[in-house]
């Protein structure tokens, strides 16, 4: 047998003994309990075990082990008593399995069979309620009764709920009165205030609080927010503020918005959706009103034209009234109202007017021209005796066909008309104020040609009749219809025959059908294709209108050679060169025109390659890349015309007799200066004399640049002390000027010497 105890500590002192029935060395146990939250200093005594055979002599060992064995829970091995090492919280593990045996501590042999134990957390008062949601948010609606459930909060103790109080909740109202109240049992808020107005306050917050331990005493508590809002309904008619006045001009469109009138409504959503109707005018039919369910307004529009001249002032009788209405709130009052809207016409100066909104005319397609087809008229609305001018829009009559007298309105035709090329004529007319050509206004006008029987009837098709040379007498070979441009009132009738002057020798007949076709029939039994390989048959159509039209048909008969069957087998080429409508002359025509537009395009090819060259740089605006060789020397780098620039472009035009303007000229010699003193003060010279004498020189030499330029001259003056200083004067020997050693430094400087290298009479020029 086995002996187990438990002691629970203060607060409740119990003191529980467990014993265990051996059968067979098995163990039955009970249960332990141990407080959660144990806040002593030692560890916390949870039982013992003993076995009974045990002797106290030191050679049984007890041995724990399962959930929390070792760490949790320790036993002393001799004892058996077990302590818990930590403290325990219910709500983190209810209980623990554990298993115990008592073993031989020498041998360890087993002394008892394995038993399991329950060690259960015993619960305390250690957790405050919680709510599920914090905040809650709810929706009721407005001026609903007292008691409607608005919604339910629900709190949690984590607190064993078997064991005590610990997690009985009770719900109370903090925050929120007068106007909900809460269950305190089942935590459902309900409104305990009648009457509550959205358009007054429509949000409120509630504060609940739930306390365990039934409310008791050192009762835990938690709180949450629950934010309730009222909804609308409809419990408010629609009013309008005022009398509404509208000012609209006479030349407002159809259709379009004259005004737009708004009446109030302290509901929201579809509770405010109103609808706007007419009720009363002094205009019937002149206007009509539209809800925009989008701003809730009542747009007023035209449905008649307004005129300034007839009526300056409208009255109207709008009702407004609620879509969605509540029947709870009938005794409210009706859900309309109503009010005076007063429409005034602003007087505009106003286009003319035509009497029609289009105008149709007829003419038949033979009318003459300038013949009055209609007329049209238009007044001046603001002055009735106000002229009109009346025109043709032409872009509306690009050909010119019709035309209209500007005074009374009269149209009339300008040209022949042909109703086959056009039935109908849709042209515009223009009415002008002769006061105010800027108002203006058009009409159409729709002018339908009359038919009149003037094109004779013709073949329907081009047909492709053979007749087969062993053909039969009275045989239909081809069924001929035909059509006619004109459409007379009562449909077309057709009249077919052979024409006169080949009803005698006719080797086929036409037989009129009387249903607008014919069948052209053959008159002999056999035909020869080596004697007559097409026939051409002349057939007469004719109308029967007035006056009657009537035309002369060539059909084209090919004769074939053909099977029993009747089928075509084989024609004569010539029959094909007919139907192909080109004889051999005209063939042979146009195959001389090609070969004489060869004979052209080749001749002119050999023309030019026959035509002269053209020089090498034809003009100064060729811009082309040119070598051109040319044997002379230029004047140094600061010579500029040397050489004439023409030789560059075209080196034929060279004149072999041409000067050099830079050098002494070979062939004479210019004439010598005489010399000039400057004048001086001491002379009475004058400077002028002097300068002009130098130009004259300048103007007779050769060898001067044809373009303009500077000479300077300076002067020195006279009477000084150190005399002249110029270097001009200073050689006296013709030694010092002898530039003959040029001529020794090569072909280079071969110009150089010939110019100053000379005699005397070329060095003093």
């Amino acid at each position: 047998g086995l002996l187990c105890s438990n002691k629970l500590l203060p607060p409740l002192p119990v003191l529980t003994l467990c014993f265990s029935v051996r059968s067979k060395r098995g163990w039955m146990w009970n249960q332990f309990f141990l407080l959660e939250e144990y806040t002593g200093t030692d560890m916390q005594y949870v039982g013992k075990l003993h076995s009974d055979s045990d002797r106290g002599d030191g050679s049984v060992r007890y041995v724990l082990t399962g959930e929390g064995a070792g760490t949790l829970f320790k036993i002393d091995e001799k004892s058996g008593d077990i302590h818990a090492t930590k403290r325990l919280d219910r709500e983190e593990k209810a209980y623990y399995i554990l298993h115990a045996k008592a073993v031989n501590r020498f041998t360890s042999e087993a002394l008892e069979g394995e038993s399991e134990f329950i060690i259960k957390i015993h619960d305390i008062n250690d957790n405050e309620p919680r709510f599920t949601k914090d905040p809650y948010m709810a929706r009721v609606p407005e001026m609903s009764d007292i008691g409607t459930s608005v919604i339910q909060v629900t709190a949690i103790d984590a607190d064993d709920a078997t064991y005590g109080n610990s997690a009985r909740v009770v719900y109370s109202i903090l925050e929120g009165q007068p106007y909900f109240s809460v269950d305190p049992e089942t935590g459902l808020i309900k409104t305990a205030l009648p009457g509550m107005d959205r358009e007054v306050k429509e949000n409120y917050q509630v504060v609940i609080q739930a306390k365990d331990m039934a409310g008791q005493m050192g009762g835990l508590s938690g709180t949450t927010t629950v934010s309730i809002t009222l909804s609308d309904v409809n419990d408010n008619p629609p009013r309008f503020t005022k009398s509404e006045y509208i000012q609209v001009p006479e030349t407002r469109e159809l259709g379009s918005e004259v005004g737009v009138i708004r009446a109030l409504d302290a509901d929201i959503g579809e509770n405010a959706e109103m609808d706007y109707r007419i009720t009363g005018s002094d205009g019937p039919g002149m206007f009509d009103i539209i809800t925009n369910r989008t701003t809730q307004e009542g747009v007023i529009v035209l449905r008649k034209p307004l005129d300034f001249e007839k009526k300056r002032q409208y009255s109207l009788r709008v009702q407004v009234e609620n879509v969605h209405i509540n029947p709870r709130f009938f005794s409210v009052g009706p859900f309309r109202d109503e009010a005076t809207i007063k429409i005034v016409v602003e007087d505009v100066d106003e286009p003319p007017v035509f009497e029609r909104a289009s105008y149709v005319m007829e003419v038949k397609e033979d009318a003459a021209k300038n013949t009055v087809i209609g007329s049209v008229s238009a007044s001046d609305p603001d002055d009735k005796s106000s002229l009109v001018r009346y025109s043709i829009d032409r872009r509306t009559d690009m050909d010119r066909v019709f035309n209209i007298h500007a005074g009374n309105g009269s149209v009339f035709i300008l040209r022949e008309l042909d109703r086959e090329e056009y039935a109908w004529h849709n042209i515009s007319v223009i009415a002008t104020e002769f006061n105010n050509p800027r108002q203006i206004s058009r009409v159409p006008v729709y002018i339908r040609v009359l038919d009149v029987n003037d094109n004779a009837p013709t073949f329907a098709t081009n047909y492709e009749t053979f007749v087969c040379e062993n053909a039969k007498a009275n045989q239909r070979i081809q069924t001929v219809s035909a059509t006619d441009p004109d459409e007379p009132l009562g449909g077309h009738r057709f009249f077919f025959s052979l024409a006169q002057e080949a009803a005698g020798k006719a080797n086929f007949s036409v037989r009129d059908n009387k249903d607008n076709t014919a069948w052209i029939l053959t008159r002999r039994n056999s035909y020869n294709s080596l004697q007559m390989s097409v026939y051409h048959v002349p057939v007469v159509i004719s109308d029967g209108e007035f006056p009657m039209q009537s035309s002369t048909n060539t059909l084209t008969i090919r004769v074939c050679t053909c099977d029993r069957e009747g089928n075509m087998k084989l024609c004569n080429a010539e029959a094909y060169t007919a139907r192909a409508g080109l004889s051999t002359g005209a063939l042979v025509a146009i195959l001389l025109c090609v070969i004489i537009l060869l004979m052209i395009v080749v001749l002119f090819a050999a023309l030019r390659r026959q035509r002269k060259k053209e020089p090498l740089i034809i003009s100064k605006e060729d811009v082309r890349d040119n070598v051109v060789s040319y044997n002379d020397e230029g004047g140094g780098e600061e010579d500029t015309q040397a050489f004439d620039i023409g030789t560059l472009r075209n080196p034929e035009a060279i004149e072999e007799s041409k000067q050099r303007r830079d050098i002494v000229p070979e062939t004479f010699y210019p004439p010598v200066r005489r010399p000039v003193l400057p004048p001086t003060r001491d002379n009475n010279g004058d400077v002028r004399d002097f300068i002009n004498q130098r130009l004259q020189d300048n103007d007779s030499d050769p060898t001067a640049p044809p373009y303009d330029s500077l000479a300077t001259y300076a002067y020195e003056g006279n009477g000084s002390v150190a005399e002249s200083l110029s270097s001009l004067e200073s050689v006296t020997t013709e030694g010092d000027q002898d530039y003959n050693y040029l001529s020794e430094w090569g072909p280079r400087f071969k110009k150089l010497a010939d110019m100053y290298g000379g005699d005397d009479s070329d060095r003093d020029s």
